[in-house]
């Protein structure tokens, strides 16, 4: 039997498994204790569920304009299942029903995958960074998407 996968709020119980995904995807992972800012009032984070696991997850902070995406992470051995971009289609939809006027994020300039996702989803390029990611140290593209005047994602 197939199991399907749900995306829903990050709970307080989903932390260390969103921590655990962090340090095997990140070589600068945020705490437990950062991660937590997703739970607070300007802060969204959706987690993609499979059965009970954690297999991949969002995060962005909101303020009533923009919001800007943190961390999309999914765990390594789920790679290529979609649920990524499930992940950052949840967090687009929440901040268009926020009306904010757009979001951007920063991707490593070399995560190819990752930039074709993005712009797959309305993202455009709209600069540079450089030298902003460390280990190893590279320069990050900045990628905003831009809402309709009816705020759709």
């Amino acid at each position: 039997m197939e199991t399907k996968m749900m995306i829903c709020r990050i709970q307080k119980e989903h932390l260390a498994a969103v921590a655990e995904i962090e340090r095997r995807c990140f070589s600068q992972p945020w705490s437990e204790s950062a991660l937590e800012l997703l739970l607070g009032e300007s802060g969204v984070g959706v987690v993609c569920l499979v059965g009970d696991a954690v297999v991949a997850y969002g995060g962005m902070m909101l303020d009533p304009w923009e919001g800007q995406i943190t961390n999309i992470a999914t765990h390594p051995e789920h790679c290529r299942c979609g649920y990524g971009k499930a992940v950052t289609e949840a967090l687009l939809k929440e901040a268009a029903a926020r009306n904010a006027e757009q979001v951007s994020l920063e991707v490593r300039a070399s995560n190819a995958g990752a930039i074709a996702l993005y712009e797959g989803l309305g993202f455009e390029t709209a600069g540079r960074r450089k030298g902003f990611y460390q280990n190893p140290r590279e320069d990050a593209l900045v990628m905003i998407k831009t809402f309709g005047k009816e705020g759709e994602a």
